[in-house]
């Protein structure tokens, strides 16, 4: 009897300590979410307070379309609110009590929009981030990117492009790179850099894309990022070296690439090696580099960038 008191005293401390470090755990979640949310009421808090001004003022008007740099901090939170609608409730499915897409670089750079005179909407935004202003970059949170802040001449971060399902027939990216040829223009920048998003988590899909993209579009040996600890996919070196690739798949690795990345491509970008996997957003990114002075031809009569 001692015996079977003493077991089941043991099993009741057992369960009882597995409970106290669920609870815990649970705790540290919700400490976690609560400190998110805490953050982005506080950024929000801060467009209501009207803390926001372009660095560069672009204003071009386009048929029934304005492409210009946002001025105000009601002009920030429309554009946030359609980074929301595409990036959470369109892409991941996700509903927010703050919809909001915001994070603390979005009050340090400038954010290129085209808006829809007639209809009275924000359809279509680059977030900028110029190396004039920011020594703070968001590919640096995911890739160690110290030998490409260390280039010569002034460098420009994309990020957060999007533009409202409504409108992608490929004009408004088009009218979006009007905007940022005249801001390239007004900043004198030379580089443009950030993370190309792919949407996917298999690893096999971003190996065959990163084993095309290393043959025909790779970075030079001084220009190649890592990506930080946190951002690694496990084993991705090792699994893409031993896996077969050939020309009959390179069709089938096109049609992975979403159409910005296509474009950087197109325009004469690098690809500065692996992918880091950016589990928030449930994607790859791959870190993307643009000097301007290799731009390819076509993009340069087309945007005429060289003016």
């Amino acid at each position: 009897m001692h015996q079977i008191k003493r077991k089941l005293k043991g099993t009741m401390r057992k369960r009882i300590a597995g409970s106290k470090t669920a609870l815990r755990k649970i705790k540290n979640i919700g400490s976690a979410m609560k400190k998110i949310h805490r953050t982005k009421i506080f950024h929000i808090s801060k467009l209501k307070f009207g803390r926001f001004k372009p660095k560069i003022k672009i204003f071009i008007e386009k048929g029934n379309f304005v492409i210009k740099t946002v001025e105000t901090a009601r002009e920030l939170e429309n554009i946030l609110r359609l980074r929301f609608k595409v990036f959470y409730q369109e892409i991941l499915e996700k509903n927010a009590v703050l919809p909001s897409d915001v994070d603390i670089f979005d009050f340090i750079c400038d954010h290129l929009v085209v808006f829809d005179r007639e209809k009275q909407k924000y359809v279509g935004t680059y977030r900028l981030n110029l190396s004039s202003f920011s020594k703070r970059f968001y590919s640096a949170q995911e890739f160690d990117i110290n030998n490409i802040l260390r280039l010569p001449d002034i460098k420009l971060e994309l990020g957060r492009a999007c533009v409202d399902r409504e409108y992608r027939t490929g004009v408004i990216i088009g009218l979006l790179w009007r905007g940022l040829v005249e801001y390239i223009r007004a900043s004198n920048a030379r580089y443009l850099f950030g993370c190309s998003s792919v949407k996917t988590t298999d690893i096999k899909e971003a190996s065959l894309l990163y084993l095309y993209l290393m043959k025909n579009h790779k970075a030079p040996d001084e220009l190649i990022v890592t990506p930080r600890k946190n951002f690694r996919i496990p084993s991705f070196s090792k699994y893409a070296a031993g896996l077969k690739y050939d020309s009959e798949q390179v069709s089938y690795v096109k049609q992975l690439m979403p159409p910005l990345l296509s474009f950087y491509i197109k325009a004469g970008a690098f690809i500065c090696g692996e992918p880091a996997l950016d589990k928030a957003f449930q994607c790859v990114d791959f870190f993307t580099l643009l000097d301007l002075n290799n731009l390819s031809k076509e993009i340069e009569r087309r945007y005429r960038i060289s003016e």
